[in-house]
């Protein structure tokens, strides 16, 4: 019997000359890969409808002998153009992959996780990238995770401890609006490095280009 979920493509890979392996973050199982049979084919039912930071109604076959699902259907609900023509908005979304992939398990629920995504993405059709956004992503990914530290017990300023609790509850375009202090914004970024270089044991690549534009 087919499983439905709601599904944000996060990467993509050939199988075969015909086929295509799709890695989702799903609403319902978390990271999941599917098999889409056919998907390179010229009248394939999946063309133009398996591209990256797609949103998608998925229906998938459950594997009884791996973790490659098949991929039955599929009904595209946005395809976020714009972030195809701004290299920073992918990049943002490549790093909030990556902490995601490093910190949690394959095929676990997230709906608070895809949640973050979703909404992110939404708020890329027609905003720019700010160092600010990453800072939010990043603090909403740690307490959605159960990773976020108490703020309270760290050695911080109490001007970086409210900005993180603000970027921590507040939609994106909020979080573009506040205007902290430089030392406090500075403060609030280094705190995240260190939490998530803690978490993860290495320094994420895209990082230090995101937060210095």
């Amino acid at each position: 019997m087919n499983e439905r979920d709601d599904g944000i493509i996060v990467r993509t890979r050939p199988l075969t000359e015909t086929s295509l392996i799709v890695h989702w973050l799903t609403a319902s199982q978390g990271r999941l890969s599917t098999v889409a049979k056919g998907a390179r084919r010229t009248k394939s039912q999946f063309k133009g409808k398996l591209d990256l930071f797609f949103e998608s109604e998925i229906f998938i076959q459950p594997s009884r002998r791996s973790d490659l699902h098949t991929l039955k259907e599929i009904q595209t609900l946005s395809t976020h153009d714009a972030l195809r023509r701004n290299i920073n908005s992918l990049n943002l979304l490549a790093h909030g992959v990556q902490l995601i992939e490093k910190t949690t398990e394959t095929e676990a629920p997230l709906p608070g996780i895809h949640a973050i995504v979703s909404s992110l993405l939404g708020h890329l059709d027609d905003a720019d990238v700010r160092p600010a956004l990453v800072y939010g992503l990043e603090i909403k990914l740690l307490n959605e995770l159960g990773l976020g530290p108490a703020l309270n017990e760290q050695h911080l300023s109490q001007s970086a401890r409210e900005l993180l609790e603000q970027m921590a509850v507040l939609h994106w375009r909020a979080i573009t609006k506040l205007k902290p202090t430089r030392k406090a914004a500075t403060e609030a970024g280094n705190f995240l490095q260190q939490c998530w270089a803690e978490q993860l044991g290495f320094q994420p690549k895209l990082r230090a280009e995101l937060v210095a534009m």
